[in-house]
């Protein structure tokens, strides 16, 4: 017999928590890990117009897997934060310092745009550009979760700035021949 994947421990509007507790599933850290999950959805949305083993591939990949550090954060109650293990279930300094070199290697690949971008110039820039919308409302849910200290908020403020750069290296000849017309 195959494993069911329904508990029916939420059918009373509760969910576990990570090291345990639980809580309402409108509580505001449910609302928080459920929009990073969201927004991981999003980038293998991302992923699945990226040739597969490319560069893009592989980053969006590590991304994913980031974002599962950031969901076991927000989802651990302050009593047992203690039990959180830096770029494991928690987000380190190192997880967010590690992006900015990837968005400063990539937009060196670019002229940027000097107005605003109209969204939609192909597939995989469109899909991108939804994931940085998802990870810019992760941003604001997380706010009410994240205990002083972590480094969750910094971690999807610098996603969302890469997942812009990304779109906008996907868009790649449009972009340049778009401003080269004006």
């Amino acid at each position: 017999m195959a494993p069911r994947i329904y508990t029916k421990t939420g059918d009373d509007g509760t969910t576990g928590l990570y090291f345990g507790g639980r809580v309402r599933k409108d509580d505001a850290a449910p609302r928080a890990y459920g929009t990073v999950d969201e927004a991981q959805a999003a980038i293998g949305l991302a992923r699945a117009e990226a040739a597969p083993g490319g560069e893009l591939d592989a980053l969006l990949v590590q991304l994913c897997r980031d974002l599962y550090v950031c969901m076991a954060e927000l989802a651990t109650l302050p009593e047992n934060r203690h039990k959180l293990s830096p770029g494991t279930t928690a987000v380190s300094d190192e997880m967010v310092a590690s992006l900015e070199p990837r968005i400063d290697d990539l937009i060196a690949r670019f002229e940027m745009p000097s107005d605003f971008v109209v969204p939609g110039a192909n597939r995989a820039s469109a899909a991108l550009d939804v994931a940085r919308t998802v990870v810019r409302r992760a941003e604001r849910e997380s706010l009410a979760v994240a205990a002083p200290g972590s480094h969750v908020v910094r971690y999807l403020n610098r996603l969302s700035d890469l997942l812009w750069a990304l779109a906008r290296w996907q868009e790649g000849e449009h972009v340049l021949s778009k401003r080269s017309e004006q």
